[in-house]
């Protein structure tokens, strides 16, 4: 049951070895609410869940926490654009995200602290940090000094200098070094704030995950997950403020990052008017669907989300649930699920090879849909219906699926036989007998005929 993890920290592929295999620790970075989440912020609640699905199920005492930041400067601006009490807009954007996120198939963490739950321990780390010289006052503010920490810009691997050139950072006179960050920064009304040491403020947002990850997990844990996009400053900070707040131990043992999200070759931006959000795509599509898309690239590289490749996503998704739909009727009912299958699960212990994993399942899929044998049948089924569990797929009935679809089942019939008729004047007989397979699987009869091929459901 080795587990074998791309380390951010250390540039290459880990066997995952837990502090302690009772309580696996991982935390990721969540949402700040203050819009709909879009496609890319999806990403890394997929992911990371199917890694948690992993973590529990070779180690059932692991838990996960996966924090919501509910005091943040893009907050205040939503509320004052919209003329609402900020508490008002984190309400309304973390229900909207919960409601999202369990449409893709997100479990819920095993905890999910907020930022303004936590004022007093943000506190009380800042407190530390200035107490032990890692911080200091200036203007209102309390800032981390970064040259007090010889190891900051490891996780990225550059120096400071080139960190600084690549990056967004607010530069203020009163700081020491540019590169310095807010723990805390003062608030006048309407804003939030708290009385603190240090005057009426609110948090800087990169403390509140260091502070929730230590409140939840512990001074060191086993995991910290993210976006690429957090690497620098922000999983940056976290190790810098953490280790100086813990007494020089290790934060995290193993960083994940997943990679960006583009939309037909080209990045998400408002300027472009190309960023999909979540909350939209599902008046159009199954969560599932979304999900199976999401998956279908290795987590470390880029994902670029089309209307074709969400096309073929549903389109293997209504084969494989054509192909249980099937074994329902002949069984009677389908069976509970079993246990992965081998070649699966060692899939997703490869660094969650999930195209792997993916091509597994439909394997799967193709052999339960080719055996006449009741008996393997109702293994392979079992298997199948075991391995969607585990990657958050497949947990929809196949009738219920296929309920109010036949409009978009009919076109994509057509389409596979005008592919198997281009394949067969092509002669490339191999790949005509493989889209017939795939037709049959959902439950098509084909009949060729000199006036051409026709096709019926079977009863």
């Amino acid at each position: 049951m080795t587990i074998h993890l791309y380390n951010t920290k250390t540039r290459k592929k880990e066997v995952f070895q837990p502090i302690n295999p009772d309580r696996v620790t991982m935390y990721a970075c969540g949402p700040t609410v203050y819009n709909y989440a879009h496609i890319g912020n999806a990403r890394p609640a997929v992911i990371f869940d199917l890694l948690f699905r992993l973590l529990a199920r070779d180690y059932p005492g692991a838990v996960y926490a996966r924090n919501i930041t509910d005091v943040d400067d893009k907050i205040n601006a939503a509320a004052a654009e919209q003329g609402i009490p900020i508490s008002e807009i984190s309400e309304r954007y973390a229900s909207a995200y919960h409601q999202d996120m369990a449409a893709l198939g997100v479990g819920l963490p095993t905890f999910e602290p907020r930022a303004t739950h936590h004022i007093e321990d943000i506190i009380d780390m800042i407190a530390r940090l200035v107490a032990g010289g890692y911080a200091y006052v200036a203007n209102g503010h309390v800032l981390f000094d970064i040259t007090s920490f010889p190891e900051y810009g490891a996780l990225s691997g550059r120096d400071i200098e080139d960190m600084l050139s690549g990056a967004r950072i607010e530069v203020q006179d009163f700081k020491q070094h540019p590169g310095d960050f807010v723990l805390w920064k003062p608030s006048e009304t309407p804003l939030p704030g708290w009385d603190s040491p240090w005057g009426f403020g609110r948090p800087g947002w990169h403390i509140e995950c260091s502070v929730m990850a230590e409140k939840h997990l512990g001074d060191t844990i086993d995991i910290h997950a993210g976006g690429q996009d957090l690497v620098f400053p922000h999983h940056e900070n976290e190790i810098a403020q953490s280790v100086c707040a813990h007494g020089g131990q290790t934060f995290a043992n193993y960083w994940l990052h997943n990679g960006f999200v583009t939309v037909n070759k080209r990045k998400m931006s408002k300027s472009l008017g190309n960023t999909l959000v979540v909350h939209d795509l599902l008046k159009d599509e199954r969560g599932e669907v979304l999900r199976y898309q999401l998956l279908s690239a290795h987590y470390r590289q880029p994902l670029d989300w089309s209307s074709d490749a969400l096309t073929q996503s549903r389109r293997t998704l209504d084969r494989i649930y054509a192909v249980l739909r099937s074994c329902k009727e002949a069984l009677g009912g389908l069976p509970e699920p079993s246990s992965p299958g081998e070649p699966f699960l060692e899939a997703l212990r490869d660094d969650l090879n999930t195209p792997v994993a993916l091509a597994e399942l439909n394997r799967a899929a193709r052999a339960l849909g080719s055996t006449d044998s009741e008996s393997e049948r109702e293994r392979l089924a079992a298997e199948l219906l075991a391995n969607g569990v585990l990657i958050g797929l497949l947990e929809t009935d196949p009738d219920q699926w296929f309920e109010g679809e036949n409009a978009d089942d009919d076109e994509a019939i057509e389409q596979l036989i005008s592919q198997r008729v281009q394949a067969r004047a092509d002669r490339d007989f191999a790949r005509a007998d493989a889209i017939r397979d795939q037709l049959t699987a959902m439950g098509i009869t084909l009949e060729d005929g000199a006036g051409g091929t026709r096709w019926r459901r079977k009863d």
